[in-house]
C-alpha cells in the first residue's frame, strides 16, 4: 500500500497522529469522525502497514545541556569499500551523530550532530569522526537558529 492507496480518513488518523502521538483512541476517532473502534482498527492497520514507524518525546536539546547542532559533511577515501561499512557501524553507536544520510554531491555523508559546546563539538569532530574508519575528511556549519523542526510529514 502506497500513500495514493490511502483514502481521506487514513490520511486524517496519520495527521492528528503525527501532531501528538500520545493522543488517546477516543480523542482520535473523534478528530476524525468514527467511532473509537472503527478509528483503533484503522490506526492498527496503518501501524502494521508501516505507515506508523514508531512513537517517541522529542526532548528540548538546549534544555539537556547541548546547546550546540552541527551539520556535518563527511567525505570517505575512495576505493575503500570496506571502511564503509565500519565506518556505518560505528557511527551508529554514537549518540551524538542524531542522522545521517549517504548523499551526492562534494561529500559522501551528511550528519546532524548535538554538542554541548563548542569545544565538545570540535573535540568530537576530530577527535572521533575524523579518526574513523575510511574517512578522508570532516566539514561542519553549525547552526546559529533553528528556523523551523519538525518530523511531520505532507499528507495532502
Amino acid at each position: 500500500m502506497f500513500m495514493d492507496e490511502l483514502d481521506a480518513i487514513d490520511k486524517r488518523l496519520l495527521g492528528c497522529l503525527q501532531k501528538d502521538g500520545r493522543i488517546s483512541n477516543q480523542e482520535l476517532a473523534q478528530a476524525v469522525h468514527l467511532s473509537p473502534a472503527q478509528s483503533h482498527r484503522r490506526h492498527k492497520r496503518l501501524e502494521e502497514q508501516g505507515y506508523v514507524k514508531a512513537y517517541e518525546a522529542r526532548l528540548d536539546a538546549a534544555k539537556l545541556g547541548l546547546g550546540v547542532l552541527a551539520y556535518v559533511h563527511v567525505t570517505m577515501e575512495r576505493g575503500h569499500m570496506r571502511e564503509v561499512l565500519k565506518f556505518r557501524d560505528t557511527l551508529m553507536a554514537l549518540e551524538q551523530v542524531q542522522e545521517c544520510y549517504a548523499v551526492t554531491g562534494d561529500f559522501d555523508y551528511m550528519l546532524k550532530v548535538v554538542a554541548r559546546d563548542l569545544k565538545h563539538l570540535s573535540d568530537f569532530l576530530l577527535g572521533t569522526v575524523a579518526l574513523l574508519p575510511g574517512v578522508n575528511g570532516v566539514r561542519s556549519s553549525v547552526c546559529l537558529d533553528e528556523i523551523k523542526s519538525t518530523t511531520a510529514l505532507p499528507l495532502a
